[in-house]
This record gives structure tokens, C-alpha cells and sequence, in this order.
């Protein structure tokens, strides 16, 4: 028999933003539900710098384990499912997952996004060990003068190269597009900025023994780097929100208001699912207006005496 479950909150996506908005529900005294699948875009990061409060740097996968430690403190904590299909039935929305299903009022959503990419050899290797980042805004910082590679896609290009170009002095970018060729107008912007440009293809990244990326081009060459960016966009995990009509912008992120409101009332969203800026911060942020606009909306639950 499959299971039927109630709550007030259901959040999908146990990352730092879904986390953070059901330690604020917890704190509100709100029945939430948590339900993740358990691959956090954050566990991929070694060490982030940026995240306010550790001088040091923190571990992604710690962080989670904070977050989750913090929500337990609270008689919250997280269920290892993963929601296939969300539907509505008048204001009730119905997730169902293998094996059961969850009825709520209010589903917040935290799923993320997906990296496109190239054919990267042992892929989480190489994040784990930094030679392949993801970010240049969370971590350029990290990699002052190292030899840095490059590829984006058409409609920003030259952006991010220019972007290292405050870290590094060493700078190659990748062509992923060859039937769209260079714009006079960024050509000169690469030669002002004193960045490589490599009109061959890239065809696949290997790494050697010392965890440093080599760039295969199709013209049969290979270039070897400290850390590469593959700057070739993402997708938004918005799916759910898409089977119910949410409204969504570029890369299928999912449109919000400035209460993390979807069109879809009663539905929320947040985090890198979202247009806007993707980082842990702003997602903890997005968190804990979400959550605020949600327990506002809910009917009171006033305190009794003991």
C-alpha cells in the first residue's frame, strides 16, 4: 500500500536554501516536510571562502551537515525521497514520490539547476580537487595567477574570460561554437584584456596524475591548465513547476515576486531555481523571505499553555 502523508510546508530540495527556509518554518512552529534526493549542487564545492562567518572557508558538504544539524535542533529533519510528479487538486497540491504521496497547502521549491557540460574525465574528481570550478564569482578569488581556461557560450562569450581577467594574468579561452565566429567587437576585447583565444574546438578534458585539466581541440592539440571554467550554461530543475504552469524566464528558471511567489499560488521557489544570482548566500536569503511570506499566509497557530 502506498503511503499518504500530511504537512503544512512541503519543501523539495534539501540544499542550503531549502534547508535554511525549513529551519525558519521549524522556528515558526510550522509542520514541514523536507524531502530531498540527495545530490545538493553544494556538496560538490571543496571549500567555499565566501560564505559569510568562516574566515577559513567551509567544506559545501559540511555546510549541509550544519544546515541539517540546525534544522534536527528545531524537530525538523530531512526525508530521503525524490518527488516525481506534483499536481493540484482545488488548493491542495499532491507530490508523489516511489511509494507514497504528500498532500499540502504550500510546496516551497529548492531543486536547482543542472551544469551543462563537456566530456570531463572523472567529473566529480575534478571538482572535488578544484581543477574543474564552477563558479567564477564564488571562487575566482581562489585562483590568483593561476593558468585558467575558459569556454562559454555564444551570447556571452568573451564575459566570463574578461571576468578572470581580475584574478589571473593567464587567461585562455575555449571556441565552442565554430559556425559563430568572433565579433570584431570581442576580438578587440580579448586583445585589449591581453586574453588567448583558441579558435579550435574543444573536443573533451582529461586530467593528469597532479589533477590538472588538459584540453583536447579537435585540431589535435592539447593545453594544460591549473583549473578550467566550462562556462557552457545550466538548466533549471523546474519541471514541477513547469506541470503546473508556473511561469518560467531564461534557462527554464522559474519567475518569482519579491515574496519568492510563483504564479502558481500557494507555490514558492527559491534558490538557483530561480531568476537571479546564483549564490548560497542569496539562496539563504530567498530562504528566509520565502518562509516569512509563508508563514504569514498560513492560518495562525497560536501557542497554548502548558
Amino acid at each position: 500500500m502506498s503511503e499518504s502523508r500530511t504537512c503544512e510546508v512541503l519543501v523539495i530540495g534539501g540544499g542550503p536554501g531549502g534547508l535554511t527556509a525549513a529551519v525558519y518554518l521549524r522556528r515558526f512552529r510550522r509542520d514541514v516536510i523536507v524531502a530531498d534526493k540527495g545530490n545538493s549542487r553544494l556538496s560538490m564545492i571543496p571549500i567555499s571562502h565566501n560564505y559569510p562567518g568562516f574566515p577559513g572557508g567551509v567544506p559545501g558538504a559540511e555546510l549541509l551537515g550544519r544546515l541539517r544539524e540546525q534544522l534536527t535542533c528545531y524537530g525538523g529533519s530531512v526525508d530521503g525521497v525524490e518527488i516525481t510528479g506534483l499536481a493540484k487538486e482545488e488548493d491542495v497540491f499532491v507530490a508523489t514520490y516511489d511509494g507514497g504521496e504528500i498532500r499540502t497547502p504550500v510546496v516551497l521549491l529548492a531543486t536547482g539547476v543542472a551544469d551543462k557540460g563537456l566530456p570531463i574525465e572523472n567529473w566529480h574528481d575534478a571538482v572535488a580537487s578544484g581543477a574543474v570550478r564552477l563558479c567564477p564569482v564564488c571562487d575566482g578569488y581562489d585562483i590568483l595567477d593561476k593558468r585558467v581556461a575558459v569556454a562559454s557560450q555564444p551570447h556571452n562569450r568573451t564575459g566570463h574570460a574578461l571576468f578572470m581577467r581580475t584574478f589571473s594574468c593567464d587567461v585562455t579561452l575555449f571556441e565552442r561554437e565554430p559556425d559563430v565566429p568572433l565579433s570584431e567587437e570581442e576580438a578587440e576585447k580579448l586583445r585589449v584584456a591581453k586574453v588567448r583565444y583558441v579558435a579550435s574546438p574543444v573536443k573533451g578534458v582529461t586530467l593528469t596524475d597532479a589533477m590538472e585539466p588538459v584540453l583536447h581541440t579537435e585540431d589535435g592539440e592539447d593545453h594544460l591548465f591549473d583549473v578550467f571554467y566550462p562556462m557552457l550554461g545550466e538548466t533549471a530543475r523546474s519541471g514541477l513547476a513547469h506541470a503546473l504552469g508556473a511561469h518560467c524566464g531564461d534557462c527554464d528558471k522559474v519567475i518569482v515576486d519579491k515574496h519568492q511567489r510563483t504564479t502558481v499560488p500557494g507555490m514558492y521557489a527559491i534558490g538557483d531555481l530561480v531568476v537571479g544570482l546564483n549564490q548560497i548566500s542569496v539562496a539563504i536569503g530567498q530562504a528566509a523571505i520565502a518562509a516569512t511570506a509563508i508563514h504569514n499566509a498560513l492560518p495562525w497557530r497560536f501557542r497554548q499553555r502548558l
